[in-house]
């Protein structure tokens, strides 16, 4: 089947063509730098000064760029700066958890223009693409956005995604696994979608902690352990995009059974879900702790971020937990750490928050597992951006689709 667009192309000359791929470029450009000048503007993409101005004053006349005053000068004229509008370019940013899904709308400098609502979805859930789409229009009726300044949408979620298609072949249901093609039906904007690790791991590159390092590894440490890839400053996604799936590397032999079906995996001895099993066996043994006492008739109510807490607070109990778990991660990371020989390893979600009660046991495992030579030249940092990395990163990943496909004169070029 021939696509609208490849009939449209031809009635436009070579040199139209190019004009609409300078503007993208000169918007992408403003994107990533920020407020810049013309004779800069045109530097950075090789084109004369007067075809860069020419360019602009066509994307002012539309509202795409504006002028925002005069930039500082070493000598001579002061330059005239330019830059995207504030309120031109938005983009709607959903971020699947396990049981949940939190979605915010932001600007085209990833700031954050709505408060961050949380959806009751899931993956599976057969009203999911609804539901995302009733939330999304409640967010910009409340907030006054209109839905003509809405760009794109992105969703990361959990499973095995093929981010080209926007499949994900963990959704049960085969006809629902193309979310891709959903979300554009209901929604009529450019969609993209990716694992939630790798969108967490994206955002702490760009923004947070791994910014800065060419050769990185971002662990989002809950439920799973979802694990993104940096090698030469590029997301590594994999043969088929599947790459990460750090939850299901088999640590334990004939071990527990995981949500995978296998058994044994890193994520049955290191998770939130490992927490919280050796907390129900802690009331089953009448094991002596504060936790024990504070939710001895609410069992069922016990969180990861209690565990962690009564930790803090000198519980015996929880610290050994914490010391199960950071020796269990600890070994796994020893695999990737001769594998890959990153420069850093940040480690973001909720486990994280530990701290020192997980990094000292990762350091024993490190120590008695890796070769010093390799592990002593990694560093592990918590990451202090908090929930917010996956949506900054999918946030991210939707405007360069934005940029790199917005229409001219009615017409897209891929």
């Amino acid at each position: 089947m021939v696509e609208s667009n490849d009939i449209l192309a031809p009635c436009f000359s070579a040199t139209d063509l190019n004009k609409i791929r300078q503007k993208r470029e000169i918007l992408n450009c403003l994107h990533l730098t920020g407020n810049i000048s013309a004779p800069q503007l045109s530097k950075w993409l090789r084109i004369s000064l007067p075809t860069c101005i020419a360019l602009l004053n066509d994307l002012i006349s539309i509202g795409y760029v504006e002028n925002i005053g005069i930039g500082e000068s070493s000598g001579g004229r002061k330059p005239t700066l330019y830059g995207l509008p504030d309120s031109r370019f938005y983009v709607i940013a959903c971020d699947f958890g396990r049981f949940s899904a939190n979605m915010a709308i932001l600007d085209c400098f990833n700031r954050f223009v709505t408060p961050i609502i949380e959806i009751d979805t899931h993956i599976d859930d057969c009203f999911l693409t609804e539901k995302l789409y009733h939330a999304a229009q409640n967010l910009m009726s409340d907030h006054k956005i209109s839905n003509e300044r809405i760009y794109g949408i992105g969703v990361d979620m959990p499973g095995l995604i093929d981010s080209t298609v926007g499949i994900n072949y963990t959704i049960q249901e085969k006809d629902r696994q193309n979310i891709r093609r959903d979300l554009q039906k209901k929604f009529g904007k450019l969609v993209y979608v990716d694992n939630d690790a790798r969108m967490h791991a994206y955002g702490e590159y760009r923004f947070g902690s791994a910014k800065g390092y060419n050769d990185a590894i971002v662990i989002h440490w809950g439920w799973g352990l979802g694990l993104g890839i940096f090698v030469n400053g590029n997301l590594f996604s994999g043969n088929n995009g599947f790459a990460g799936e750090f939850s299901h590397i088999p640590i334990v032999e004939n071990g527990e059974l995981c949500i995978c079906g296998k058994r044994g995996c890193l994520e049955t001895i290191a998770s939130s879900n490992t927490i919280i099993k050796r907390v129900q066996k802690g009331f089953a043994d009448n094991e002596i702790s504060s936790l024990i006492n504070q939710f001895e008739n609410d069992q069922d109510k016990v969180t990861p971020e209690d565990v962690i807490n009564a930790a803090r607070q000198g519980d015996e109990f929880c610290i050994s937990i914490l010391n199960e778990v950071g020796k269990a991660m600890g070994k796994g990371l020893a695999y990737i750490i001769q594998l890959l020989n990153p420069e850093v390893i940040v480690l973001s979600g909720p486990l994280s928050k530990a701290r020192q009660y997980v990094l000292f046991p990762i350091q024993q495992s490190l120590n008695r597992l890796c070769l010093e030579k390799i592990s002593g030249n990694t560093s592990i940092i918590i990451s202090e951006m908090g929930d917010q990395s996956a949506l900054l990163g999918t946030s991210e990943m939707v405007f360069q689709m934005v940029f790199t496909e917005i229409e001219f004169e009615g017409l897209t070029i891929k």
